[in-house]
């Protein structure tokens, strides 16, 4: 075959392809990259998301693309234009130094990519014939033919003229000589054609990535009487590469972390919150002093306790909803509901440290009230984890059906009664851990057979739902299912309706709700 030593000359111009349709391939390639650009503008709009490693990767693919849709650019001009008639025409490659990436990090050490020298940055990035020349070794004469292309990637001026094949390894990785190596042989010995890459470092210091494509040429004989090769400037691309691969990493890496905290929380939240979570089943009233008949009272006003955890439909993290119902050593039941600021791992340790405080004061008799108090300094007193958070705690004693409760900056329980439902009249209260030695009032409420008691937490009802910014729309939805409270002969059943008007909702946060039906 011939040499194509003429590819650097103009004397030998090879037939162009029709102008039209090269034109229409150089049209659609530009519309490709402005899509692309305008992909990487979104992507990196949002500058408080710099260090998302999703985000990351996002750009780096992005980045990737338009190098490559801008060498397809170029590769598509030239095969529409031609070589310029002299290659001085051609644009100039940038002065050392210009446009080099010397403020990239160094690759960690024992990578593919670890050198002591400075790897090369995107140096002739607006000219495609400064980024692939072509070569011919003569192996009849020992004469190499190098063009002007691949002297400037080799950091050489055209005097210094080609490396013969006995110096190009010298130029090249010390672990990418045997590549080299293998190349060379099979293309002289075994007339294969070359396909490769190698890396090599210029006498300036500055790597660079070269590909390499050729294959013998034969003499009148069949044997092998030169090899040429063109060497495309591949660095740039490859360093694209990585970085997408280098940020596909850090993603993966990231949303196996995400994957282990949410599997950790989500134990850690199934730990404390009570066990009849799915299948509820009432606390048993206990015997107190005073007898069978006492007994029997307490069970004949038994609460019928039914309650559900509704996960945010916007992120996959557990947040510090909670609620809890316990019955209390003289008889009396505790009931609340909170949610603790935060998601994940951090949240729900928390949820356990107030649930086990409330807990415990709340079987040392300590008052709703009172109890809300001393959680608002343990919040306050929490300074290595800072939270705050929002509570309603109750207390319901079955002798009298008499309720007695304290808020915390929550809204408040809704009583239903006869088909119609109200909201409770919060106590004063404010947020837990926001207002050191803050005192929580207390209220009472005189309960009937029948009687529906429902407590929840802030993110049931969207915040985007409420129209008129002030409200409560969730209460109003909830209240707006009275006449199916009143026809339910069971908290599950009222708890069912609930999930059937809730469930579907577009949650920003994860939420909780905790149904109480007073025994006939």
């Amino acid at each position: 075959m011939p040499s194509p030593r003429s590819a650097d000359h103009s004397a030998a111009q090879p037939p162009q392809p029709p102008r039209d349709t090269v034109d229409a391939l150089i049209s659609q390639t530009r519309r490709l990259r402005g899509g692309v650009d305008a992909v990487r503008r979104d992507t990196t709009a949002d500058m408080d998301r710099a260090d998302d490693p999703q985000l990351r990767w996002q750009r780096a693919l992005c980045d990737l693309a338009v190098h490559q849709l801008d060498d397809l650019g170029r590769h598509l001009d030239q095969l529409r234009d031609g070589l310029p008639a002299d290659p001085a025409e051609a644009e100039a490659p940038p002065e050392h130094g210009e446009g080099s990436d010397t403020t990239e990090p160094p690759p960690p050490p024992g990578s593919a990519y670890a050198a002591p020298a400075r790897e090369a940055g995107p140096e002739g990035r607006g000219s495609l014939l400064s980024r692939v020349g072509s070569a011919e070794w003569n192996l009849l004469t020992d004469a190499v033919t190098w063009s002007d292309e691949l002297c400037q990637i080799f950091g050489r001026t055209p005097e210094d003229g080609g490396l013969t094949l006995d110096e190009l390894p010298s130029w090249v990785f010390s672990e990418d000589q045997p590549t080299l190596t293998a190349l060379v042989t099979d293309c002289l010995v075994d007339g294969k054609p070359i396909d490769g890459e190698f890396r090599i470092v210029r006498a300036d210091g500055v790597v660079r990535t070269v590909h390499m494509s050729g294959e013998p040429v034969l003499d009148d004989d069949g044997s092998t009487a030169s090899m040429w090769a063109v060497l495309r400037d591949v660095s740039e691309l490859r360093r694209s590469e990585r970085a997408v691969r280098e940020t596909r990493d850090s993603l993966q890496r990231q949303r196996q972390i995400a994957r282990a905290e949410r599997r950790v929380a989500v134990e850690l939240q199934e730990s404390v919150l009570p066990v009849w979570r799915g299948s509820p089943r009432a606390p048993r009233a206990r015997a107190a002093r005073g007898g069978a008949a006492r007994a029997a009272a307490l069970d004949h006003r038994a609460l019928d306790l039914a309650a559900h955890y509704f996960p945010a439909s916007a992120s996959t993290q557990i947040g510090g909803d909670w609620y809890d119902a316990l019955e209390l050593p003289d008889g009396r039941t505790l009931l609340s509901v909170g949610d603790l600021t935060g998601h994940g791992v951090a949240a729900t340790s928390g949820v356990a440290m107030l649930l086990g405080a409330v807990r415990g004061m709340a079987v040392a008799g300590v008052e709703p009230g009172a109890l809300l108090g001393r959680l608002n300094q343990l919040l306050d007193a929490s300074s290595a984890q800072p939270a705050l958070g929002s509570a309603v705690c109750g207390r319901y004693d079955p002798t009298t059906r008499t309720l007695v409760w304290a808020q915390a900056a929550h809204p408040a329980p809704l009583l239903f009664r006869d088909g119609t439902g109200r909201a409770l009249q919060p106590p004063d209260g404010v947020l837990l851990g926001a207002t050191p030695g803050a005192s929580y009032a207390q209220a009472g409420e005189r309960l009937e057979p029948g009687d529906l008691l429902v407590l929840r937490t802030g993110g049931l009802w969207p915040f985007s739902a409420d129209t008129d910014g002030d409200g409560d729309a969730g209460a109003e939805r909830l209240l707006g299912l009275a006449p199916r409270f009143a026809a339910a002969h069971s908290a599950q059943e009222c708890l069912r309706a609930v999930v059937e008007a809730f469930d579907d909702e577009r949650r920003e946060d994860d939420a909780c709700v905790l149904i109480a039906r007073i025994g006939p």
